[in-house]
């Protein structure tokens, strides 16, 4: 019996023993894999990130979705979803922010202004791969946060294949838009001018109160009713040549930067006209008249040089010979920004002439044809004749002539005759006639084409105020002044003062409008304090039309309903899942068993 106790307490003990061995063992095991710190994560969550967003601060932004205008929306979702540690790039539409955290530009998004402009898909993609590294083992994210207007399409739609493109798509509540899309002067009745308005985006159904205001000042209202295709068209009486500074103003649910149209007419400058002529024809005096030029007429002996330097235009007009001293003032006239029209004779000296022409461009007469040519060809995309014609006109008709000057010029043709061979050729201030205009000669001065011709020769040579400016499109505009050395004009509008590039000539000064302003509105041309003219710019209004990109038709890219989404997908291709917790636990329990089994196993 004995022999059985110490026999069972020999094997007790000895199973206690082992029971304690393996606790230890997996003790030990439990404290050293967690030491190691093991862990599991995806294929590229040990990868470099780099990520670069773009975000669309278009107008078209200005769309709300539950009350708030879908970019603010977007600011707000981005500041509260990306982490506060992550380093990545932003770029809008006209604003770049490099290698920055959240806390840096918080503030900036949160005030972040609208933009006329919009970058299509090829330029955002360009853009981004400007921003992103040259590494070819990081992963580039490009996240980008827009509308998706129709516009923002490209010709080429795919994006680098090196980048991961997250497009998330932030759309408005859909709702109509009206627009004021343009304004334009119409013929005056009883010294009233017509302003008409050209609105689009409306319901039949549904008219849209239009308000006009002079120097904020409310001056009429009336209603826009829109006809089936979305358009409408209202009309205002205003003074003729009366001084406006005027803009047009709606209400709609929609966009708000399009229900306001800036546009303004200013005191008109006459265009200076001078014919230097051996004509007997009155063609000349009958197209000039009016308020709108100064013309002067004289023959060549009669002629007092020091008159030449206020004129806007020269016209060389049936002269048989150019002389030397008038060749001089001539080319001083035009290099110092003067238009020069040349008609010539039909006993052209050819030499004299050819020395003047010679001197202002590459253009030579070469010998007169005595045979008849009918003017046949009208090139309607030349400067003189764009937005004359409602098309292209081929069956007019045709004015002819019964001798011309063959040509030698690089000069481009406006007008061509039977054969090919030029009627009138010149740009940039140059414009030269290769037949003479006299009646025994032509019947040309008798064409209805004569008007707009030789009325867009001299208008060209004063670039006055249009109406209005659009934004983004480079624009000039001559004001009639003489400055000093020193003088500058300036631009201004309240408070908001630029310097536009400028050209000083004699008795004008010619400005340059591209990358400035930057606002819509009236601005006034300022020499010190004093203002010369008023200048009007808007909008382009290519954000109005609400149309959108079907993104399932583009390839390589990630679409995403919102921007928490978005983020909660890159931070699950992050995640590292770590297990040393779990084996320290694990430790931790093999400990409380040993001391179990010590304590309990006898």
């Amino acid at each position: 019996m004995l022999q059985k106790v110490v026999s069972e307490s020999r094997k007790s003990n000895s199973l206690k023993k082992w029971l304690l061995l393996f606790t230890r063992l997996l003790l030990l095991a439990a404290i050293i894999i967690a030491f190691a710190q093991p862990f599991s994560s995806s294929s590229t969550a040990l990868q470099e990130k780099e990520i670069v967003v773009y975000l669309d601060d278009s107008f078209s932004m200005q769309g709300k979705q539950n009350g708030i205008p879908v970019l603010e929306k977007a600011v707000q979702d981005f500041i509260k979803n990306v982490g506060s540690d992550t380093e990545f790039s932003l770029f809008t539409n006209d604003k770049t922010y490099t290698n920055i955290r959240i806390g840096d530009i918080q503030n900036t998004l949160l005030a972040l202004p609208y933009s006329y402009k919009q970058l299509n898909l090829n330029e955002i993609g360009l853009k981004a791969n400007s921003l992103f590294s040259t590494s070819k083992t990081s992963i580039k994210d490009l996240i980008v946060i827009s509308d998706f207007q129709e516009r923002l399409a490209s010709q080429n739609n795919v994006l680098d294949s090196t980048m991961n493109a997250h497009f998330v798509p932030v759309r408005p509540r859909q709702v109509p838009n009206v627009s004021i899309d343009s304004v334009f002067m119409d013929d005056s009745v009883n010294d009233q001018g017509r302003l008409k308005v050209l609105l689009s985006g409306g319901n039949e159904d549904d008219p849209v109160p239009i308000s006009l205001y002079d120097n904020g000042e409310l001056i009429a209202k009336t209603a826009a009713k829109f006809t089936s295709n979305g358009n409408a068209e209202v009309e205002f009486s205003i003074p003729v040549h009366q001084k406006l500074d005027g803009h047009l103003s709606i209400m709609d649910n929609a966009l708000a930067y399009d229900n306001r149209f800036y546009f303004n007419i200013n005191a008109r400058e006459k265009i200076k006209v001078l014919a230097i002529s051996e004509s007997e024809s009155d063609y000349l005096n009958r197209l000039f008249r009016g308020d709108e030029f100064d013309f002067n007429k004289f023959s060549p002996d009669r002629l007092d040089y020091s008159v030449l330097d206020d004129k806007n235009v020269i016209v060389l007009d049936n002269l048989n010979a150019i002389p030397s001293s008038l060749q001089t003032v001539l080319r001083s006239f035009f290099n110092t920004g003067g238009t020069v029209i040349i008609v010539p004779s039909s006993n052209t000296d050819l030499s004299s002439y050819n020395s003047l022409l010679s001197s202002l461009s590459s253009t030579r007469f070469i010998e007169k044809v005595s045979s008849e040519a009918q003017l046949t060809t009208i090139s309607f995309d030349h400067p003189l004749y764009q937005n004359v014609f409602e098309q292209q006109v081929t069956n007019f008709q045709y004015p002819t002539t019964s001798g011309y000057f063959n040509v030698r010029t690089n000069l481009a043709t406006a007008l061509a005759m039977d054969g090919g061979n030029p009627f009138l050729i010149g740009d940039n201030r140059l414009y030269v006639f290769t037949a003479p205009l006299e009646l025994a000669n032509s019947n040309f001065v008798n064409s209805p084409l004569i008007v707009p011709t030789f009325y867009n020769m001299a208008q060209s040579s004063l670039r006055l105020p249009k109406l209005f400016n659009t934004l983004g499109s480079a624009s000039t505009v001559d004001v009639v002044v003489e400055l000093d050395n020193d003088d500058i004009l300036k631009v201004t509008k309240e408070g908001y003062e630029f310097i536009p590039l400028q050209q000083s000539f004699p008795a004008r000064v010619q400005l340059s409008f591209d990358q400035n302003p930057t606002e819509d509105g009236v601005y006034s041309i300022v020499r010190d304090n004093e203002i010369l003219q008023n200048i009007s710019f808007n909008y382009p209004r290519a954000e109005s039309q609400l149309k959108y990109l079907d993104l399932g038709t583009l390839q390589n890219i990630n679409t995403l309903d919102s921007i928490p989404e978005l983020f909660e997908q890159l931070k699950a291709e992050n995640n590292i899942y770590a297990y040393w917790k779990w084996f320290v636990i694990l430790a931790l329990l093999l400990a409380l068993i040993e001391v179990l089994i010590q304590k309990f196993v006898t």
